[in-house]
C-alpha cells in the first residue's frame, strides 16, 4: 500500500504499509518483548500533536484486559515540555519494573491542588505509556516495545485546531511547544527507534479494528538492542546518563 505524507524535515517516511487488526499489532508488540515475567510489559506510544496517540492507546488498552495507561502529559503538567524523563523513570517505570503498582502525585499536582494521582494497579499485564517524546534514548532500557504514529502534517494540524481551537493564546502555546518539540524529536528520532510505525491519524475508510502499520524505518527494534547493550539492570544504564 502506497501512502504520501508531508512530514517535518528530517523525519523519514515509513514504507511497506500493511493493513492489520489491533489484535495483530498487539501480538507484534508481545513478540518483540519475550521473556518478561513478574512485572507488566511497558509499551510506548509516541507521535506528534494531532497524530491520534490517545485514541490509538485507548484502542490498544481495550484489546488487553486489565492493562493500564500512563499519559506523559500528566507527568509533565506544569513541570516541563520534555524534561520529565527522570521523573517518569523514578516514580513510574522503576516501580513497574519492580513488579509493584504506582500511585504518584507530582509536585505540581500537589501545589496546584489537582485531585487524584497517576495510578497503575499491581498486576496489570501491560502498561501503555502515551505521549510525545516518550520514545527516547533515556527511556529505552525501560520500554519493552513501542509505536511511532506517523501521519500527514497538514491533517494533524487540522485535527489539533479542531480539538484545541485557533485563538491567539492557543497559537502562542503551539509555537512555544514546537520550539521545544522540533529539536527534541530531530535529536531523538523516535521513528527510527520504534518497534513499529502506525499511520496516524487513522486514514478514512478503515474499520474500527483496523490499523495501517509499517516496519521501523531503521529496519530494527532498538529497544531490545539498547537493553542488552546497557546490561540486564536498567538502573545501571540510568546512572550513566548525563
Amino acid at each position: 500500500m502506497c501512502m504520501s505524507m508531508r512530514l517535518r524535515p528530517g523525519e523519514i517516511e515509513a514504507t511497506g504499509w500493511r493493513l492489520v487488526t489491533v489484535g495483530d499489532a498487539v501480538s507484534r508488540l508481545f513478540a518483540a518483548s519475550p521473556g518478561v515475567s513478574g512485572r507488566p510489559r511497558v509499551f510506548a506510544i509516541d507521535g506528534r500533536g494531532g497524530a491520534g496517540k490517545t485514541t490509538l492507546t485507548e484502542r490498544l488498552r481495550r484489546s488487553v484486559p486489565g492493562s493500564a495507561v500512563v499519559h506523559t502529559d500528566d507527568v509533565a503538567w506544569h513541570h516541563a515540555c520534555f524534561d520529565w524523563g527522570d521523573l517518569l523513570i523514578e516514580k513510574i517505570l522503576q516501580p513497574l519494573h519492580g513488579g509493584t503498582g504506582v500511585s504518584f502525585r507530582p509536585d505540581a499536582w500537589v501545589s496546584r491542588d489537582r485531585p487524584g494521582s497517576i495510578a497503575v494497579p499491581a498486576g496489570a499485564p501491560v502498561v501503555w505509556v502515551e505521549g510525545t517524546g516518550v520514545i527516547r534514548a533515556e527511556l529505552a532500557p525501560w520500554l519493552d516495545a513501542s509505536i511511532w504514529l506517523q501521519g500527514d502534517l497538514d491533517e494533524q494540524e487540522l485535527l489539533l485546531t479542531a480539538r484545541d481551537g485557533d485563538s491567539p493564546e492557543q497559537r502562542e502555546h503551539v509555537a512555544n511547544w514546537l520550539s521545544e518539540e522540533l529539536p527534541f524529536l530531530s535529536r531523538e528520532r523516535p521513528w527510527s527507534r520504534a518497534t513499529m510505525v502506525v499511520a496516524g491519524p487513522s486514514p478514512a475508510g478503515l474499520g474500527p479494528e483496523d490499523l495501517l502499520v509499517a516496519p521501523p524505518v531503521s529496519g530494527r527494534s532498538p529497544h531490545r538492542l539498547d537493553r542488552s547493550a546497557a546490561s540486564r539492570d536498567p538502573s545501571r544504564q540510568r546512572s550513566s546518563d548525563p
